[in-house]
């Protein structure tokens, strides 16, 4: 099988010096695979494969839908098989652009059988990732190449990128920087230099849906065994947010009691989805279908009344400040005197029809 290195980040110019010194570092045994989106809003990528000793492939992808994952998803497979076919090369380095979807590539080239996903290795600038990842700015309105419609923020860019990561090279040595990325993923392998990050053969991190984040000094948890009040938590938002990187887990608000609801939030962008019925609500054969952290939790925290119906929150941040964030979380729940009939769900008209599964 071919090994193959995923490198990703934000910065352009960051990420390609770190792929051509991790292909410098695999010698004549490797290939690099590049992408030139540059041309990407008039449809056009250019894919390029070189060795060390010079380039090997190059091809224009033409699109009808100016989309980075789908030029790569649509060619990446076929021609890194190609390159396993030689029997020549020992590691393949693909430098994803951007805006590229690094944990669907993986997923698809592991798929193919003369293939394996090494390792995900992703590139952060220690000067600008705290303020990218606390922001709110689109990722278009930076000015990286992506499809129009590409509504998502720096903030989830690089907490994807992250959290899809076995391994980071930082742009320069900052203990803040590597305890705040240490906390998004605890798995990260946080370096300085490339040296030693070919032929890891690691295995590529997955966040479950509704999950909670590993407890430190930089993430905070709550938890509550009653729903939230809709109308306040919809109202607190702004402010739960405020200063974090990454919020996720698992909501019960009173007004959606049959429906077990994510939270995932990037910087001050919040996404709140329908993950599916509550444990409580399914038959026993039908448990496997939800994930095994909410499953082994529920197990350990099962309500004689309300089964697995509760809240369950993580939030990582370089500052937090856990008695505001409790407080203001603590706030937000239905007090045992009030009754649910008469609220108003203002997330309804957003969660019909929607799902984070």
């Amino acid at each position: 099988m071919l090994p193959v290195t995923l490198v990703t980040g934000l910065d352009d110019g960051f990420r390609s010096a770190v792929a051509w010194n991790l292909l410098a570092a695999a010698g004549p045994a490797g290939v690099l695979v590049e992408y030139d989106v540059s041309s990407l809003s008039s449809g056009d990528v250019v894919r390029t494969a070189r060795t060390a000793a010079g380039v090997i492939d190059r091809e224009v992808i033409t699109m009808e839908h100016p989309c980075v994952s789908c030029a790569m998803r649509g060619s990446l497979v076929q021609l890194l098989a190609s390159i396993a076919a030689v029997e020549r090369y020992g590691v393949a380095i693909v430098n994803v652009p951007a805006a590229g979807d690094t944990h669907a590539i993986a997923a698809e080239i592991d798929r193919d059988t003369d293939l394996r996903v090494d390792a995900v290795v992703t590139t952060v600038d220690t000067a600008t990732v705290t303020a990218d990842l606390t922001g709110d700015q689109l990722i278009r309105e930076r000015g990286v190449p992506t499809a129009a419609e590409d509504g998502r923020a720096i903030a989830e860019v690089v907490v994807r990128q992250l959290e899809s990561a076995n391994a980071a090279v930082l742009s320069t040595d900052d203990d803040t920087v590597r305890d705040l990325l240490q906390a998004i993923n605890p798995q990260l392998l946080v370096r300085t230099t490339t040296t030693g990050l070919i032929g890891l053969h690691l295995a590529i991190p997955a966040v479950e849906p509704g999950s909670i984040a590993v407890p430190t000094e930089r993430t905070f948890i709550w938890q509550s065994a009653r729903p939230f009040h809709p109308e306040r938590l919809y109202d607190a938002l702004e402010d739960l947010v405020a200063g974090t990187c990454r919020g996720r887990g698992t909501l019960w608000i009173a007004t959606q009691h049959r429906n077990r609801l994510s939270w995932d939030s990037f910087g001050t962008n919040i996404s709140i989805g329908v993950l599916g019925p509550w444990l409580a609500d399914l038959p026993a054969d039908r448990w496997a279908s939800v994930g095994q952290q909410h499953q082994t939790r529920s197990a350990l925290e099962w309500h004689p009344e309300y089964g697995d119906r509760a809240s369950y929150l993580s939030f990582t941040g370089a500052d937090l400040d856990a008695r505001e964030l409790r407080e203001r979380l603590d706030g937000c729940v239905l007090r045992a005197d009030e009754a649910v009939h008469p609220l108003t769900d203002p997330f309804a008209p957003y969660l019909e029809g929607s799902t984070a599964a």
